[in-house]
């Protein structure tokens, strides 16, 4: 297995931040003071807020560049847990259906645009058709999120079972990444920092296996 080390630079920020937060209190009532900010705008305009929140969760799941980690303590202090959970999914399943019509309408040169060309090279090859089930819920648990959507389109993969795929490993994925948001209000410095762990572990083995 290769893991990038943009990708592993990523995590690390990631996980420094969350310690910085956690960490200290006075960044942590900084923090709260903006998110308060940002939930009084929410209030305001409540259904552009969630449509954007939607918009860019969408687009994390489409563009590498593009991370819906920065939403989630937002969305789960302005509308609580089980929406941010339902906003979020809901974007990253319309990000991911967009992902399987760009490879497979628009094809390989089209996905090059948002994706590296060495990205979907490595994995080209080993997208069939047919790929049983269990493997594609295993791709999606170790591959960026917009890798697998291209590629699956690009081979002709049935949407029907990339798309609840990517239900089943995103949904699970929200679960844990909206409780993390909800210990990083919380200041919950053990449990977040061991949540990512975890999250990174499970993303290890799955590219393994």
């Amino acid at each position: 297995m290769r893991v990038s080390a943009p990708r592993v630079a990523l995590v690390a920020l990631l996980v420094l931040c969350v310690a910085v937060v956690l960490g200290s209190g006075a960044v942590h009532r900084l923090v709260l003071l903006g998110l308060e900010d940002a939930r009084q705008l929410a209030t305001g305009w409540p259904a552009y807020a969630m449509a954007l929140i939607v918009l860019l969760s969408a687009l994390g799941a489409m563009l590498a560049f593009v991370s819906s980690w920065v939403l989630v303590p937002f969305a789960v202090f302005t509308w609580g847990a089980p929406v941010a959970l339902l906003l979020l999914w809901t974007g990253w399943l319309l990000g991911g259906a967009a992902t399987y019509a760009t490879g497979r309408f628009l094809g390989r040169p089209a996905a090059e645009w948002v994706v590296r060309s060495d990205s979907l090279a490595r994995y080209e090859q080993r997208f069939v058709r047919h790929m049983p089930f269990y493997v594609m819920l295993l791709v999606q648990l170790s591959l960026p999120s917009e890798i697998p959507g291209y590629l699956a389109g690009i081979v002709r993969y049935s949407f029907v079972r990339y798309l609840a795929a990517l239900g089943i490993v995103e949904l699970a994925y929200g679960i844990v990444t909206v409780y993390l948001g909800q210990g990083v209000l919380e200041r919950r410095l053990v449990p977040v920092l061991a949540g990512l762990t975890l999250l990174a572990l499970i993303t290890v083995a799955a590219a393994y296996r």
